[in-house]
């Protein structure tokens, strides 16, 4: 982790939902007629990108940007001051806001107001005291001005280099900096800042390839990822073949409220490269969380303040494959919960045959994990050779398996008090003395069998294998 906070820097605005139900036209018209329950107030813009960064990194966040003495810069104040450390620029004119009309989670129309833009002049020390110190910058340009101040981009220029700089660009804004690491248009915007026509039809990764490598030339940055919806992101740095960060399936619907996707996105990638990850790592778990932040709702599920009481809503589903909510589903149409356990250090043949095997005793199949410590304990201080995040998403692949769950214990006992599965399934290499589990499992009404288990495979045989391979030939195992 780089020493300094991280920095957001751009144009803030005051987002409103106005939320309700349409059930009638109105007499004059055929408009809906709207009954609003609830008015919700949240920093948007920039402020959005600095909430959401605030949330990553759980330290201190610097947002620097104009706001109005007006009652909605008033507003965005009192809203971002439990979240950041605010250090505002003076704005010329009122601070924007934006109003949308929601009903049955459908927005219905939105209502822009206010003209304000940051104001010339000297900007004060405040700011580049806060620079100076910056572990990383996050650049959230929505078009008013802030990253067009000759001040400030005197101070990022010379920043420029030596700390990471993530922009996300806007085509009413200032043009990126020369030797930023990393730019964040979307599909669209990379088409206009490009500027050339798009061959007819294409409309799949080669042209985002060819708008990101001209925009990496033009604007002499250090990689320009394109953000491409349900496709993910692609990322090009000039010359040479693109990487593509493919998004999750989320099962998305096309109603999904997608507003605030591209600052989740960019404020993911700040804050990874504010931890010393590469480019391609920032923008692969850029893609993971904006994928997240749209299937939990978008910019609609930040919490922000409500001006009117409302009943309260259910808690958002977690994604599918998180194992509460699949052993929930399972045993509300009367299904069996079958889980099984280990390190699965290496995955092996032996493995995913009693994986199979296991799967077909009931209705899902939830894999139990020692964690990289639990690992450690068990196995030796050079074990695992595969961390668990890893071990976790390979498992998750399998066909056969419905969910992963993480413990931290030598044993899954306590996973397994709140799990309580119908069948606890262990390889027949394990003897039923040795599953200290099994009475935990048995006194909540489970049963525990043993699935044999293919000859002459194991990860500890396979790891002396290949210690015995290197030595042989004088090698190393690494």
């Amino acid at each position: 982790m780089r020493g300094g906070p991280l920095v957001v820097i751009g144009d803030v605005l005051l987002d409103v939902d106005l939320e309700g139900s349409a059930e009638r036209l109105t007499p004059d018209a055929p408009v809906p007629v709207v009954d609003c329950q609830r008015e919700r107030h949240r920093a948007g813009g920039a402020g959005l990108a600095a909430t959401l960064a605030a949330r990553l990194t759980g330290r201190d966040v610097v947002m620097i940007t104009a706001l109005g003495d007006d009652r909605s810069g008033r507003r965005v104040r009192d809203l971002l001051a439990s979240r950041v450390e605010l250090v505002p620029l003076p704005m010329r004119g009122t601070t924007p806001s934006k109003i949308r009309v929601r009903a049955a989670g459908q927005s219905l129309v939105r209502l822009d107001t206010g003209d304000g833009r940051a104001a010339d002049g000297p900007v004060g020390p405040r700011v580049a005291t806060a620079l100076e110190r910056a572990g990383a910058v996050l650049v959230s340009d929505y078009g008013r001005g802030v990253t067009a101040h000759p001040e400030i981009r005197r101070l990022l220029a010379g920043m420029s280099g030596r700390t990471p700089i993530v922009w996300d660009p806007h085509p009413r804004g200032a043009a990126p900096l020369p030797r930023t690491r990393l730019v964040t248009p979307n599909r669209a915007e990379a088409r206009a800042f490009a500027g050339d026509e798009p061959a007819a039809g294409d409309e799949g990764f080669a042209q985002a390839a060819r708008d990101a490598a001209t925009l990496v030339a033009r604007w002499e940055v250090g990689g320009v990822a394109v953000t491409l919806g349900d496709r993910g992101a692609l990322l090009s740095v000039g010359d040479g073949v693109p990487f593509v960060a493919p998004a999750p399936e989320t099962g998305i619907t096309d109603r999904a409220d997608t507003c605030g996707a591209g600052d989740s996105f960019a404020a993911a990638a700040a804050h990874v490269l504010h931890g010393g990850g590469l480019v391609t790592e920032a923008v692969t778990e850029a893609v993971r969380y904006a994928s997240a932040f749209v299937a939990a709702g978008g910019a609609g599920a930040v919490s922000g303040t409500e001006t009117r009481p409302a009943a309260p809503e259910p808690p958002a589903a977690p994604a599918g494959g998180e194992p509460w909510e699949v052993v929930r589903r399972v045993r509300e149409r009367g299904g069996r919960v079958v889980a099984t356990g280990g390190c699965f250090d290496l995955l092996h043949a032996g493995h995913v045959s009693m994986l199979r095997e296991a799967r077909r005793l009931g209705d899902c199949l939830v894999v139990c994990i020692n964690s990289d410590a639990s690992v450690r304990a068990l196995k030796g201080p050079d074990r695992p050779l595969v961390p668990v995040s890893d071990r976790a998403r390979v498992l998750s692949a399998l066909e056969c398996v419905d969910a992963v769950a993480v413990f931290d214990e030598l044993t899954p006992v306590e996973l397994l008090e709140r799990l309580r599965p119908d069948v606890w399934v262990k390889g027949a290499d394990y003897s039923g003395g040795d599953l200290v589990e099994a009475g935990v499992v048995r006194r909540h009404g489970g049963e525990v069998v043993l699935l044999p288990y293919l000859d002459g495979r194991s990860t500890s045989r396979l790891v002396a294998r290949v210690r015995e391979t290197a030595s042989t030939h004088g090698g190393e195992t690494r």
